[in-house]
C-alpha cells in the first residue's frame, strides 16, 4: 500500500504546489467576478441518456504510460469528441503527471456547448472555485486524496458554486466513504495505484453499494465496444475514455463505436 501512496501522495502535492503559483495571480474581487461571469452546465443531466454516455477525455501523458500525444491541441480534440456524440469533457490540468493547465479547461470552453469536467487532485476550495471560473461544470474529488472531513466540505463547496462534483472510488469502502458524504456521481476508477493494473470486474462490484438514482461512471482501462457494452451491462450509466482517444486516428469515429 505504501507505493500506491507515494505515487497519490507525490501528485495531489504538485498539484497543491502548482496551486500556491496560481492563487497568487489574481486579485481576490477579480477572481470572484471570474466566477461568477459563468454559468455552469448541467453535467449530471447530460450523462443521464437513455444509451451509455462517454466522456471523453484530453491528457497529454500519463505516469504510467508516458506521453500520449507530442501534438497536443485540446481545442480540436473539443470538437472531434463534440461531433462523435460524446456527452461531455474531461480535461486533465495536473501539469506534472499530465501536461494539463487550467487554460485547456478554457481552451476546451471556447470551442464547445459541452458540460466540461475539470480533472485534477483537487483539495482545496479555491480550486473548485477556479473550476468554475475557467469554464468547466464538475470538479473531480478523489476519496483516496482526501479525509473524510475534507470531502465533505469540498462536496459543499462544490455545491455552493453550483458545480457537479464526480466522487472517485476505487474499492468497497471508499464507495461507502463517498455515498455517507452525499456524493450523487460515483466514479469507478480501474486502475490500480499501486501496481497500474486495471480490473474491469470493479464496476461489477460496486455497482450494487451504489443507489439507482446516483449516476455510476466506469473510468479506466476502457479499450473498445466489447468493454464499453460490458460496463453498461454491469450498471454503469456513463464511462470515462482518455487513453483510446488521444491514440485514435479518428476520436470522433471511435466514440461512436462506444456508443453504439
Amino acid at each position: 500500500m505504501g507505493e500506491s501512496l507515494d505515487l497519490l501522495g507525490r501528485l495531489v502535492l504538485e498539484a497543491r504546489q502548482d496551486l500556491q503559483r496560481r492563487r497568487h495571480l489574481l486579485d481576490s474581487d477579480l477572481f470572484e467576478r471570474s466566477v461568477a461571469a459563468y454559468t455552469p452546465k448541467d453535467f449530471a443531466g447530460a450523462l443521464r441518456r437513455p444509451q451509455l454516455a462517454v466522456i471523453a477525455e484530453m491528457k497529454q501523458r500519463t505516469p504510467s504510460m508516458g506521453v500520449l500525444t507530442e501534438d497536443y491541441r485540446p481545442a480540436d480534440l473539443a470538437h472531434a469528441y463534440s461531433d462523435g456524440g460524446a456527452a461531455a469533457i474531461s480535461v486533465l490540468t495536473h501539469m506534472a503527471g499530465f501536461g494539463g493547465r487550467i487554460d485547456h479547461v478554457r481552451a476546451v470552453r471556447a470551442a464547445t456547448d459541452l458540460p466540461i469536467m475539470r480533472k485534477d487532485f483537487v483539495t482545496d476550495p479555491y480550486e473548485v472555485a477556479e473550476t468554475r471560473a475557467a469554464g468547466a461544470d464538475a470538479v473531480l474529488l478523489i476519496v483516496a486524496a482526501l479525509q473524510p472531513s475534507q470531502l465533505g466540505d469540498l462536496l459543499a463547496v462544490a455545491k455552493s458554486r453550483g458545480l457537479a462534483a464526480v466522487v472517485e472510488v476505487h474499492d468497497e469502502t471508499q464507495t461507502y466513504a463517498a455515498l455517507q458524504a452525499g456524493a450523487t456521481l460515483i466514479g469507478v476508477n480501474h486502475r490500480n495505484l499501486r501496481d497500474f493494473s486495471v480490473d474491469l470486474s470493479l464496476t461489477e462490484r460496486l455497482r450494487k453499494l451504489v443507489p439507482k438514482e446516483a449516476i455510476l461512471i466506469s473510468e479506466s482501462g476502457i479499450h473498445g465496444a466489447g468493454d464499453a457494452r460490458r460496463m453498461r451491462e454491469a450498471g454503469a450509466d456513463a464511462i470515462l475514455v482518455g487513453e483510446l482517444l488521444m491514440r485514435a486516428v479518428d476520436p470522433a469515429a471511435q466514440i461512436r463505436e462506444l456508443v453504439g
